[in-house]
Formats: C-alpha cells, sequence, structure tokens
C-alpha cells in the first residue's frame, strides 16, 4: 500500500468520519488539542525561564520540572491524542503541506530534546551557562512548532 493510499484510506476511516460528521467535533478536538499544547509547551517554558534566572526563584529549575512533570505529560497525552484525530479530518491535505510536514518534523525534535537534554540541564549541578544554552534552544524549538502549527491553515 503506498503512501497516497494509506492517507486515502485513512480519510474514510471511523475517526475521520467522527471528525468531520457532527459541525462541534472538530472545533472540539482542536481546542482540546490547544489546552494540550499550553499545557506543554507553558510547563517546560517555566522550567526554561527558570533556567535562565527568571522568576520562581524559591525553587531550582530541578524542583520545577520534578514538580511540573505529571502536567508535562497531560499535556502530551492530549496533544498525541487530538492531533492524529485531527489529521484523520483530511489526512492527504495534511500530509502534502509543508507546514505541517515542517511541524511534525520539529515536534519530533523537540520532544526527543526535552525527554533528553532539557531533563539533563535541568538537573541540580548542571552548570549554569550549558543550562540557559539548553533553555534558549529549547524555547527556539517549540517556538518554531507553535509558529509551524499555526502557518498549516495558511499554506
Amino acid at each position: 500500500m503506498s503512501v497516497r493510499q494509506f492517507m486515502e484510506s485513512l480519510n474514510g476511516s471511523f475517526m475521520a468520519n467522527a471528525m468531520n460528521g457532527p459541525e462541534w467535533a472538530f472545533p472540539v478536538v482542536q481546542s482540546l488539542h490547544f489546552a494540550g499544547f499550553a499545557l506543554l509547551i507553558g510547563t517546560i517554558a517555566i522550567v526554561d525561564l527558570r533556567l535562565l534566572g527568571f522568576g520562581m526563584r524559591r525553587q531550582s529549575a530541578s524542583e520545577l520540572a520534578s514538580d511540573l512533570a505529571p502536567w508535562t505529560l497531560v499535556g502530551l497525552a492530549m496533544m498525541l491524542i487530538t492531533g492524529p484525530l485531527m489529521f484523520s479530518a483530511d489526512a492527504l491535505i495534511y500530509y502534502v503541506n509543508p507546514s505541517f510536514r515542517l511541524k511534525m518534523e520539529f515536534l519530533a525534535i523537540a520532544i526527543v530534546y526535552n525527554f533528553t537534554i532539557h531533563r539533563w540541564a535541568s538537573k541540580a549541578g548542571t552548570p549554569p551557562a550549558a543550562g540557559k544554552l539548553v533553555a534558549v534552544f529549547s524555547l527556539a524549538l517549540w517556538t518554531t512548532v507553535l509558529a509551524c502549527g499555526r502557518m498549516i491553515a495558511f499554506v
């Protein structure tokens, strides 16, 4: 089965029919997707800002990362559940959209980065300069993911 055939079959799937059926389905799922992104990126940004020395000075970056980890995971789960639902609504159109493809590439990089390098940098004992560099790169990655996601509608 070619990629095109798979995308066409996905367009006729139960998920796609559910997303394209009631007129409220897509906006509700999209709102949940945005809420998941807000949780995911918001909690990561709080840790990044702490690594940069802004705010939350009563807690270390390590303590913040630990306290916010469950919320980060909830945001990631919401995003990873709702994203494929929205994709199924018009899979072929999304698949050929350059902004969507770029978003997916940066999203994969950002998730791996967050759970490897970012996690290392937020631990106690990391040199402050390294933590700041990691935080700036993390913020840039997530900003790129959001920008590409926003551009999907315009390409």
